[in-house]
């Protein structure tokens, strides 16, 4: 049976920094729009209060997340304990992006290992927290992050990643803008 909380407690706080992986959700206004859903890594995951949360957010084929925010600013967090006792917790809120130009950028950035590739940080204000049992979940042993997309971002340099960006950050799959759009 799930359950509901206001906010992130100390236990669910252990147990989102404990994890290896996370999965992050938006969606378009649109109804023909496509929703998206994307697993993360490379321990980019923060708490920064029990209503606030942020992740640093690494180049990929698309910037679905970010052009999501900046329209309607929903989001959902999912955590799936893979090893240990079954749970699964999501995190509800409204998120926005700041990139790397923005004066927050500054603070947040020294919370996250420095890992190239790194395009903007997401902060979302969180005002639903739900576990639920997770006994449906497999077991999974973690073996190790994958360096391909660091490596593909240290290949690439710092003009290359952005002139990727220009190419294939500045707008959703749906066609709508990112920030990107106005930062490179």
């Amino acid at each position: 049976m799930a359950k509901v909380f206001d906010s992130i407690s100390d236990k669910l706080q252990d147990f989102i920094t404990a994890q290896q992986m996370f999965f992050v959700a938006t969606a378009p206004l649109s109804p023909s729009g496509h929703v998206n859903l994307s697993p993360k890594g490379l321990d980019s995951f923060r708490v920064l209060s029990p209503n606030q949360v942020a992740y640093i957010d690494f180049t990929g084929s698309g910037n679905e997340t970010s052009a999501h925010l900046q329209e309607n600013g929903r989001i959902t967090f999912m955590f799936c304990a893979f090893e240990g006792a079954p749970l699964i917790l999501r995190l509800y809120g409204q998120g926005r992006t700041v990139l790397p130009d923005d004066s927050e950028w500054l603070v947040l950035s020294p919370l996250f290992p420095a890992i190239p590739g790194a395009r903007q940080i997401i902060v979302a204000d969180i005002d639903r927290v739900q576990t639920s049992c997770g006994a449906g979940v497999p077991l999974y042993e973690f073996q190790g992050q994958r360096d391909v997309m660091v490596n593909w971002a240290i290949n690439k340099g710092e003009t290359g990643l952005q002139d990727y960006w220009y190419e294939k950050n500045r707008a959703s799959i749906d066609g709508l803008p990112t920030p990107l759009a106005d930062f490179v």
